[in-house]
C-alpha cells in the first residue's frame, strides 16, 4: 500500500449534473485533511469518503426530489435519483365536476337514457298522431295561415289580401316549403289544413328530442327529462294547442333549437352563430319570442364568461340573431312600408295610403283587454279546463326552480335557466294586452321543464334520509310512474279518461275515435258544393278558406268576414258595404261572436244585417259546437 492517500472521488452528481457532491464532503476539512499522519489507511479513507458521499447524495437526492416535484421540466441524469424521485409521494389532482352548465359538463346520455329518449318520441308520436284528423275542430288561424301558404305558392305574395304585417311571415313560409314538393300539395293529406298538422306532428316530435336533451343538460338527469317528455306529450292542453297549425308551435321550435345549441358541451362559434340564427328565425316566425330572449342572453353569459373568445362570441350571438330579422326589415324598407305616411302613428287615424310595419308594431303593443284572472277571462274558461294539474303545479315549480337557482347562482344554473324560461312568457300572458286561447302554448314546454326538474330534485332529496337509502334506485322510478298513472287514470285530470256531461267516465276527446269534429266542417263543404254555386258571393270564416279556393269547383267570391269587413278591395269593390250583395253566410262555431267583438266601430254592420235578412238553410249541432248556412234573401 502506498503512504500517499488517494484523491476521493465524486460521490453524486446533482440534477444540473455538476459535480458538487464530493467538494461538499471534503470541503469543511480540506486543511486538516492535508496536515494529518499518513499511516492514515486507504481502506479508513475510502470508507469515510464513501460514507461522506453517501451522506451527500442523500441529501442532494432529496433536494432533488422536491426541486423535480416542484418543476416537472427539470431533468434528471442519474437513475437512482429519477427512482427515488419517482417514489415521492404525488399530489393528488383536483376532481372535477362530474355536472356543470356552466362549464359545459353532461353526464353521457348511456343506455338507460337512449331507452327513455326513445319511449318520449314514441309517446309523442302515438298522443299527437292519432286521432289528428278529426280533433280537434279547424280553428280560424289554422286557416289564416294556410290561406298565406297558399297565396305562397299559387301566386307568389305573402297573402291573398293586402299582407298588412299583423305576423311576420315566416310560419307560413314554412309551411309553403313543406306543402310545395308534396305529390298534392294543399291536398296530400285531404285538405290545406290537414296537411298542415301533419307537419306540426312532424314538429312536435323534433320538439320532444330538444326539450329531452335540455332538459337533461339543464339538470344532468335522464329522470327529469322522462318527466319533461311526459308532460309535454300527454297533457290534454299540449294535445289540444300543438295538433293545431299554430305559428306557436314553429316558433318553439325553433326557440328549443337555439336554446339546445347555447347547451353544446362546448362554446364554439358554429354553436353560437347557429343558436343566433334559430332564435332570429323564430322572432320572425312569431314576435313574442322576445320575451325569452333575457335567458338566452344570461345563459350565453354564463356560458362564455372569463373564456378567451367571450367578447367575440358575445357579439356573433346578436348579429346572428339580428340578420333574419334584418330581411324582414328591408322588405318592408324597399316597399315603402317600413314607416307609416307622415310619421303619424295615431292610432285613432290609421294610414289610408298603405300599411306600415312600425306602425302595426304600435298598434299592438297598446291594445289591451281585461284581466285573465276574471270569471270569463281564458284561464278559467278554457285553459284550467283543459289541464288544471300542468298550469297550477307549472306555476309552483316555476317559482321553486327561481328560489334554487337565486339561491346559489353558480351551481343551480339550469334551474335559474328554467325558471326565468317560464316567468318571462307568464308575464306576456298577464300583463293586460290581447290574448287569445292559444297563446298559452309555447308555455306548456316551459312549465313541463319546471316540474320535471323540481321532481327530481325532491326525490334527490328524499334520498338523503337513512330510510330511503336501501330502496333509493327503487324509488326514484316508482313516484314519478305512480303520479303518471294516476294522472293517465284519473277522469279529474282528463289526461286519458274524462267524465263527460252525463256523468259517465270515458275515454279523453283527443283520443275518442267515435268523436269527428272534423267531419261536421266536412259536412258543411259537402252541402255548399251541391247547393251554392261557384259564383256565388259568401260571407265565411277562415277554416274554410282553402277548401273552396284551392278544390274545384272554385269559389272566388267566398271570403272570410274579417277581410270583408277591412279589405278595401273586398269591402268596397266587390261587396260594396251592402248587405244587398251578399248572397250566403256560412257560420263556424262561434263565428257570430266574433262578428259582434270585430264590430266595436261598426264595420260589420252590414255583414250583420245581412244575417239577419236570411233564412238558415243547414246546421248541425254536437255537444257545444254548431256549424250553421244561411241563405240572403
Amino acid at each position: 500500500m502506498s503512504d500517499n492517500p488517494m484523491p476521493s472521488r465524486p460521490a453524486a452528481v446533482d440534477a444540473e449534473g455538476r459535480k458538487t457532491a464530493a467538494r461538499k464532503s471534503t470541503a469543511p476539512g480540506r486543511k486538516a485533511t492535508a496536515n494529518k499522519n499518513a499511516a492514515t489507511s486507504k481502506r479508513t479513507t475510502t470508507a469515510k469518503t464513501t460514507a461522506t458521499s453517501k451522506n451527500a447524495a442523500t441529501a442532494k437526492t432529496t433536494a432533488t426530489s422536491k426541486k423535480t416535484t416542484a418543476n416537472k421540466n427539470a431533468a434528471t441524469s442519474k437513475r437512482t435519483t429519477t427512482a427515488k424521485t419517482t417514489e415521492a409521494p404525488a399530489r393528488r389532482p383536483r376532481r372535477r365536476p362530474r355536472f356543470s352548465v356552466e362549464r359545459g359538463l353532461f353526464p353521457p346520455l348511456g343506455a338507460k337514457g337512449r331507452i327513455a329518449l326513445v319511449v318520449s318520441l314514441l309517446t309523442g308520436l302515438l298522443t299527437h298522431g292519432y286521432h289528428l284528423f278529426r280533433y280537434p275542430l279547424y280553428l280560424t288561424d289554422e286557416g289564416i295561415y294556410m290561406q298565406r301558404a297558399w297565396s305562397l305558392v299559387r301566386e307568389t305574395s305573402l297573402s291573398p289580401y293586402t299582407y298588412d304585417y299583423d305576423h311576420a311571415p315566416l310560419g307560413w313560409i314554412t309551411l309553403a316549403g313543406w306543402v310545395f314538393p308534396l305529390p298534392k300539395q294543399f291536398e296530400t293529406f285531404g285538405n290545406a289544413i290537414n296537411t298542415g298538422r301533419f307537419l306540426m306532428l312532424l314538429v312536435h316530435i323534433a320538439s320532444v328530442y330538444l326539450l329531452f336533451e335540455i332538459a337533461r343538460r339543464l339538470s344532468g338527469s335522464v329522470l327529469a327529462a322522462t318527466v319533461t317528455s311526459f308532460l309535454f306529450n300527454v297533457s290534454p292542453i299540449a294535445v289540444y294547442f300543438q295538433r293545431q297549425v299554430l305559428l306557436d308551435n314553429l316558433m318553439m321550435l325553433w326557440l328549443l333549437l337555439s336554446l339546445f345549441m347555447l347547451l353544446r358541451r362546448e362554446v364554439t362559434i358554429r354553436s353560437v352563430f347557429g343558436g343566433g340564427v334559430a332564435l332570429g328565425i323564430a322572432l320572425i316566425t312569431k314576435e313574442n319570442a322576445i320575451f325569452f330572449v333575457p335567458s338566452f342572453m344570461y345563459l350565453l353569459y354564463r356560458r362564455v364568461k372569463g373564456s378567451a373568445s367571450s367578447r367575440f362570441t358575445s357579439t356573433l350571438w346578436p348579429f346572428a340573431a339580428a340578420t333574419p330579422i334584418g330581411g324582414y326589415v328591408t322588405y318592408a324598407l324597399l316597399k315603402n312600408e317600413l314607416l307609416p305616411s307622415g310619421f303619424d302613428f295615431d292610432l285613432n287615424n290609421p294610414p289610408a295610403d298603405h300599411v306600415s310595419l312600425l306602425y302595426t308594431l304600435w298598434w299592438q303593443l297598446n291594445r289591451n283587454q281585461g284581466t285573465l284572472f276574471s270569471h270569463t277571462g281564458l284561464l278559467q274558461s278554457s285553459w284550467l279546463v283543459r289541464d288544471k294539474f300542468l298550469l297550477i303545479a307549472g306555476v309552483c315549480a316555476m317559482a321553486i326552480c327561481l328560489w334554487i337557482g337565486m339561491r346559489d347562482r353558480r351551481r343551480n344554473l339550469g334551474f335559474l335557466i328554467a325558471g326565468t324560461l317560464a316567468l318571462g312568457y307568464a308575464f306576456y300572458l298577464v300583463r293586460g294586452s290581447v290574448v287569445l286561447d292559444f297563446y298559452v302554448t309555447p308555455l306548456i314546454p316551459m312549465f313541463a321543464l319546471n316540474l320535471g326538474m323540481v321532481t327530481d330534485r325532491l326525490l334527490k332529496g328524499s334520498f338523503a334520509n337513512r330510510f330511503m337509502r336501501g330502496a333509493h334506485s327503487v324509488t326514484r322510478v316508482a313516484v314519478p310512474s305512480f303520479v303518471a298513472i294516476l294522472l293517465l287514470a284519473s277522469p279529474a285530470s282528463g289526461y286519458l279518461v274524462h267524465t263527460n256531461t252525463e256523468g259517465h267516465t270515458q275515454i279523453a276527446d283527443q283520443y275518442q275515435s267515435k268523436i269527428n269534429l272534423t267531419g261536421m266542417q266536412h259536412a258543411q263543404i259537402a252541402w255548399v258544393r251541391k247547393h251554392v254555386p261557384p259564383n256565388s258571393r259568401i260571407i265565411m270564416d277562415d277554416d274554410l278558406w282553402g277548401e273552396l279556393h284551392d278544390v274545384r269547383p272554385f269559389y272566388p267570391y267566398a271570403h272570410s268576414h274579417w277581410n270583408a269587413s277591412s279589405d278595401p278591395d273586398v269591402r268596397d269593390k266587390l261587396f260594396k258595404k251592402r248587405w244587398q250583395n251578399v248572397d250566403y253566410i256560412i257560420l263556424s262555431n262561434k263565428m257570430r261572436k266574433s262578428m259582434m267583438l270585430n264590430n266595436a266601430d261598426g264595420r260589420e254592420n252590414w255583414i250583420l244585417q245581412a244575417l239577419r235578412n236570411s233564412d238558415r238553410v243547414w246546421s248541425v249541432t254536437e255537444g257545444n259546437i254548431k256549424l250553421e248556412i244561411y241563405r240572403v234573401q
